[in-house]
This record gives structure tokens, C-alpha cells and sequence, in this order.
């Protein structure tokens, strides 16, 4: 699958939990619902814009890791210029961190096996598809974070609060839930139905944690 969509499903996955056990924690500490609220949109702006850093620098090391592997035209050209006996070849593989007799071994064989028309092996198109682009797989990451974090903070922009207010939360998350998670199952190739159960029971249980440590700190500050 295309790393965009996985960034987007996951993205959107990590947005509904986090947002959700956050807006919770804060609002059961007995604060107003503007301090939830900005709560809320904080926790929505920076996870998002960590979120699409983080995808960013994993796929662009992803396709860099990729493109550094693969010998180039010009590497390949020169080996039937260099010269066996000087260990020139046997130099390079000891700098990978070979031994000297592995070494040599790995530059003797490498140069009677050598054919200077056969062209070095390419990236291929396909491989570079499956990590997709850092640029998509990071605004993908973005945007489906903040569309799932924004989800827990509607009640309190709704106007409700108190109890009301998180039954709501996390019903609302809860079902959105079910759908990344079956999407998480169609993506690993395990059950739909398993997973999605997987991931409200996560998502509920990290939210839970969170509501009742607020109502702790906020009896302790209280």
C-alpha cells in the first residue's frame, strides 16, 4: 500500500487517541470548557505538525536509504579500472568494516565476476511507490491527524460540558475508531473486525487512564 494512505490511516488513528485522552485528562481536572477547548487545539496543532515532520524525515530517509544502496552507473563503470593487486577495491570493503583477508577475497571475486555490459541494478519504480513521497505521506499525515483530533473537541465547540460532554467525546471517537482500526486491519492483512475492537478498546483505555488521573489531580488541587 501506498505510505501515503498508511501515514493518512495512522495519522488520523493517532490524532483521535491522543486528542481524546487529553480533552478528557484536562476537562476532568475540573477546568472551564475554554481551558479544554484551548487544550484541545493545542494538542490538535502539535501533534499535527509533529506528526507530518516525523512522516517527512521517515519516508525522505526511507527513499535517500533506498537511493544510497543502489550502485551507481558511474561506480559501476569504474571497476574494471581498478587494480586488484593494489587492493584499491579491498580498500573500499575495509572501510565498510570488513577484515583485510574478507576483504580481498570480496575484491578478487568481485572483479573476475565483473561485466562491464551489464548494467548496474536500478531502484525500481515500483519500490519507490510502496514508501511513497515525503511530501504527500507528510501533509497526509497533517491533515488526517487533525481531522481525527479535532473529533473529541466538537462537544465542547458544540457548547456542552461536564458529563455530557464526554459521553459524547467519546462515543464520537469511539466510532471513528472502529473505522481506522478495520482500515489498520485491511492494511496488515489481519481481520477488519478484530482490530477495529482492538483499537477502541486501546483508545478508550488510554482515554480512561487520562479521565481518571484529571479527577485525581483535580480533587488533589482542589
Amino acid at each position: 500500500m501506498s505510505g501515503t494512505f498508511r501515514a493518512a490511516v495512522f495519522g488520523a488513528n493517532d490524532g483521535l487517541v491522543s486528542n481524546l485522552a487529553l480533552v478528557l485528562g484536562i476537562g476532568a481536572s475540573g477546568v472551564g470548557t475554554t481551558a479544554v477547548l484551548v487544550a484541545g487545539v493545542a494538542g490538535l496543532l502539535a501533534g499535527a505538525l509533529s506528526m507530518g515532520a516525523g512522516e517527512y524525515v521517515s519516508v525522505r530517509s526511507q527513499r535517500e536509504l533506498l537511493e544510497a544502496s543502489t550502485p551507481s552507473p558511474q561506480a559501476h563503470a569504474a571497476v574494471g579500472d581498478l587494480d586488484v593487486d593494489a587492493n584499491e577495491l579491498a580498500l573500499v570493503y575495509r572501510a565498510r568494516g570488513m577484515s583485510p583477508d574478507e576483504a580481498q577475497a570480496r575484491a578478487e571475486e568481485r572483479l573476475a565476476t565483473y561485466n562491464p555490459t551489464v548494467p548496474p541494478r536500478r531502484v525500481s519504480h515500483h519500490s519507490m511507490e510502496e514508501i511513497g513521497s515525503a511530501w504527500h505521506a507528510a501533509i497526509s499525515s497533517f491533515g488526517f491527524f487533525a481531522s481525527g483530533a479535532v473529533i473529541p473537541v466538537l462537544p465542547y465547540l458544540l457548547g456542552l460540558s461536564g458529563l455530557t460532554a464526554v459521553i459524547l467525546a467519546s462515543a464520537l471517537v469511539g466510532l471513528a475508531l472502529v473505522v481506522t482500526g478495520a482500515a489498520v486491519g485491511v492494511l496488515s492483512g489481519a481481520s477488519p473486525a478484530r482490530r477495529a475492537l482492538r483499537q477502541l478498546a486501546i483508545g478508550w483505555g488510554a482515554a480512561g487512564a487520562t479521565y481518571l488521573l484529571g479527577l485525581a489531580f483535580g480533587t488533589t488541587v482542589g
